[in-house]
């Protein structure tokens, strides 16, 4: 019984280790010889600009502005009665989340020009 799973541990690690070089060989000389990875990701980036730029400018932003927008305006409330509460408004969190919802709001005219 002990020969039998010891035989079948060891077969299996055969078969593992030989279909491991088999594809660690093929990757290997599928990688080339130059072996430039910039211009790799140079060439990638240049042929998925666009749409990577479109991706972003009409999924990214908009998403992010409506969360932004939502936790505005939840946030403004809750200054609000916590203000009727107390008598004393706090503008820190709304300024921070106003200033994010204008950098998100205007970042497509400009953020692709410092990329």
């Amino acid at each position: 019984m002990k020969c039998n799973k010891l035989f079948k541990l060891i077969s299996f690690t055969l078969l593992l280790v030989a279909l491991l070089s088999l594809f660690t060989t093929t990757v290997m000389a599928s990688s080339g010889s130059s072996g430039n990875v910039a211009s790799a990701v140079q060439n990638t980036w240049a042929s998925a600009k666009t749409q990577i730029q479109q991706v972003v400018d009409n999924v990214v932003f908009p998403a992010l502005t409506m969360i932004l927008a939502v936790l505005f305006f939840v946030k403004v409330g809750a200054c609000y009665f916590d203000y009727r509460k107390h008598g004393q408004f706090e503008y820190t969190a709304p300024a921070i989340l106003f200033a994010c919802l204008i950098f998100t709001v205007t970042a497509p005219l400009y953020i692709w020009s410092i990329i």
